[in-house]
C-alpha cells in the first residue's frame, strides 16, 4: 500500500502489458509514423538517462517549444521517470510572453522543433536556457534530438521516486494579467489518469483510440497521454495540422473512438461535416469531448441530429487538467428526452475524488440550477498554489484551501455544473447579470452566424450593456436588427446588445477561445455608438 503512484510506474505498466499498441502521429510533411508504447517506453527511459546526463539536478526544467509528436510524447515521460520536470510551452503566445515564462519557471533545457526556431531566435537572449535540443536539424551549439537520445544508457532504469514531488509545470494563458504557473505532482497525474478511467466519466479504456486535438502544452492535453500509456489504449497525435479536414482525415483512417478540444475547432469540423456529409467515415467515434469556453446548444445539436456524434461538454483548467463532464448520471438515463438534453448542455458533474461549491459575496449558494456564485474545487489532482506568485495565490485560494475558479456557475441538484459566466466576463446591467455564454448560444443558432462573442461595455446608465461581435458564415449575412429579434425568441429583451459588430473572424487566443480581451481594447466605444 506504500508504493509511490508516479509516472514511472504508468509507463512501466504501457511497456510490459501494451507493448504492441499503436501510438500514431502526424509527421512535419503529412507524413504518419506508427510506433508501439513499447517502443516509446524504451526510448523514453533511454532519453532520460540522456537528459541526466547533461547534469540536471532534480527538479531541473525541460521546456519544450513542440507540436503534438512523437517525441514530446517521449519527453512528457523522459522528464518526470528521470527526476526533472517537463514545462510545455505555448509557442502561439507572443514571444516576450514565452520568454517571461521560461524565466519565471527556471527553465534550464529547451527542446523544440526546427519550425519554431525562429521563435527561439528571437527570445535566445532573454531566455535562461543553458542547452537547446532541436527536433529536427540543429545547428551551432544545439544538439538533434535523435544525437542526445543515442547518448543514453538503452538499460537505464529510474528509481524510487517521491510521488508529490513536481513531475510537469503548466501556465496560465495569462488572459487576466501575467501567465502564472502550476505545479504538477506525479501523484496529482496518476490519480487523474484513474478518475479519467472510469465508467461514466471518460470511460477512457484499452480499446479506445484517443485523439487529442487540444495541444500537449495546454492543460497538459488534459492528462490524455497518461491515461492512455496507463490504459494501454492507442493514442493518435495530429502533429501542426489542426485544420478541419486533417483532423477527420485522422479521425477516419485510424478509427478514433474518442476526441477532444476546444469549441471553436469543432466549429470548423462541423461546418466542413455539414459541406459533405458522407465524405469521412466516423461510424468508429463514440464521443467528442469540448471544453475551454462554452460550446453552443446549437453546435451540440447540430452533431447528434445531422451526422448522429455525441459532442460531450467538459470543463477543466490549467490548474487542474480536467474537473467534470456532461455525462449522465444513472438517474439521467431514463428521464424525459428533454430533461437528457438540458443535463448535457451544462458542464457536468465533478469527476471523482474532486468536491466543489459556489458562493456569493453573502455566502455559499444552493444547489437549485438557478443561484449563481463563483465555482470553488478542491481534489487531489487540483493545484494548490502558483509557483513563485503568493499574492496571486492568496487571490484565488481561500483560507481553507479551495480554489477560486473564476467561473460564475449554478449547480443543479446532483452536482450538475453549468457556467454561466466568466467572473470577468459577466456583464452587470442595472444590478443584474447577463450571461455572454447564453447570448452568444442564441447567435450562434442563427444559420448566418459562424462565430459570436459577447462583451460588456460601460453604459451611463445601466453600468455595463452587452455588445456582440458577430462573424457569418462566407456567402451569409443578417442586419443587427434581424439577429436581435432571432435572439429574442431565446433571452429576454433586456439582455438583446444594443450594438452589434460585424467583423470577419472573431479574434481568438492562443488556444483558440473568443480573445474578450483584445476585443475590449477594439470596442471600447460607449453604448450609444451605432450599430
Amino acid at each position: 500500500m506504500d508504493d509511490e503512484l508516479t509516472i514511472a510506474a504508468m509507463l512501466r505498466r504501457a511497456e510490459r502489458y501494451a507493448p504492441d499498441r499503436p501510438v500514431v502521429s502526424r509527421e512535419p510533411d503529412r507524413s504518419v509514423h506508427r510506433t508501439s508504447w513499447g517502443e516509446i517506453a524504451a526510448r523514453a527511459r533511454r532519453l532520460a538517462a540522456a537528459l541526466l546526463g547533461l547534469g540536471l539536478a532534480p527538479g531541473a526544467r525541460v521546456a519544450t517549444l513542440c507540436w503534438s509528436h512523437r517525441q514530446h510524447l517521449e519527453l512528457y515521460f523522459a522528464a518526470p521517470i528521470a527526476g526533472l520536470a517537463l514545462h510545455p510551452l505555448n509557442p502561439r503566445l507572443h514571444v516576450d510572453d514565452i520568454a517571461y515564462i521560461a524565466t519565471h519557471a527556471r527553465d534550464e533545457v529547451l527542446v523544440v522543433d526546427e519550425s519554431f526556431l525562429p521563435l527561439y531566435e528571437r527570445m535566445r537572449e532573454t531566455t535562461p536556457f543553458r542547452q537547446v535540443i532541436v527536433v529536427g536539424t540543429a545547428t551551432g551549439d544545439a544538439i538533434g534530438y535523435e544525437d542526445l537520445l543515442a547518448e543514453g544508457d538503452p538499460e537505464w532504469q529510474p528509481g524510487v521516486l517521491d510521488e508529490h514531488t513536481t513531475a510537469l509545470v503548466g501556465f496560465t494563458s495569462g488572459t487576466a494579467g501575467r501567465p502564472k504557473g502550476v505545479a504538477v505532482s506525479h501523484r496529482a497525474v496518476a490519480v487523474h489518469s484513474l478518475s479519467s478511467a472510469l465508467q461514466g466519466w471518460l470511460g477512457i479504456r484499452d480499446t479506445d483510440v484517443l485523439l487529442p486535438v487540444v495541444p500537449m502544452y495546454h492543460a497538459l492535453a488534459w492528462g490524455w497521454p497518461y491515461t492512455a500509456a496507463l490504459l494501454g489504449a492507442e493514442l493518435v497525435l495530429p502533429g501542426p495540422f489542426l485544420d478541419p479536414e486533417s483532423l477527420l482525415e485522422l479521425c477516419a483512417s485510424e478509427r478514433v473512438t474518442l476526441t477532444g478540444g476546444v469549441p471553436t475547432v469543432w466549429m470548423g469540423v462541423l461546418r466542413t461535416l455539414d459541406a459533405d456529409p458522407g465524405r469521412y467515415d466516423l461510424s468508429a467515434m463514440r464521443a467528442i469531448l469540448s471544453g475551454g469556453s462554452t460550446a453552443p446548444p446549437s453546435m451540440i445539436t447540430g452533431y447528434a441530429e445531422r451526422h448522429q456524434l455525441d459532442l460531450v461538454h467538459t470543463w477543466g483548467m490549467t490548474e487542474l487538467m480536467m474537473g467534470a463532464i456532461a455525462e449522465l448520471s444513472a438517474d439521467l438515463r431514463h428521464a424525459p428526452a428533454e430533461e437528457q438534453r438540458r443535463h448535457r448542455l451544462k458542464q457536468g458533474r465533478p469527476m471523482p475524488f474532486l468536491e466543489i461549491r459556489a458562493r456569493r459575496d453573502d455566502g455559499f449558494v444552493a444547489w437549485d440550477g438557478e443561484s449563481p456564485g463563483e465555482l470553488e474545487i478542491r481534489g487531489p489532482w487540483v493545484a494548490t498554489a502558483y509557483l513563485d506568485s503568493p499574492d496571486a495565490s492568496a487571490q484565488q485560494w481561500t483560507e481553507d484551501g479551495w480554489f477560486r475558479t473564476g467561473d460564475i456557475v449554478t449547480i443543479a441538484p446532483g452536482g450538475y455544473v453549468e457556467i454561466v459566466d466568466r467572473a470577468k466576463d459577466v456583464v452587470k446591467s442595472g444590478g443584474e447579470w447577463i450571461s455572454t455564454p447564453v447570448l452568444e448560444g442564441a447567435l450562434m443558432a442563427h444559420p448566418a452566424v459562424a462565430e459570436a462573442a459577447v462583451i460588456g461595455v460601460s453604459d451611463a446608465k445601466w453600468g455595463e450593456r452587452p455588445l456582440a461581435v458577430v462573424a457569418f458564415h462566407p456567402g451569409s449575412s443578417a442586419t443587427a436588427d434581424e439577429l436581435r429579434e432571432f435572439i429574442a425568441r431565446h433571452v429576454a429583451r433586456w439582455w438583446l446588445p444594443e450594438r452589434i459588430e460585424i467583423v470577419e473572424s472573431v479574434a481568438k487566443t492562443t488556444v483558440g477561445k473568443f480573445d474578450k480581451v483584445a476585443l475590449r481594447r477594439t470596442f471600447t466605444a460607449p453604448i450609444g455608438a451605432d450599430s
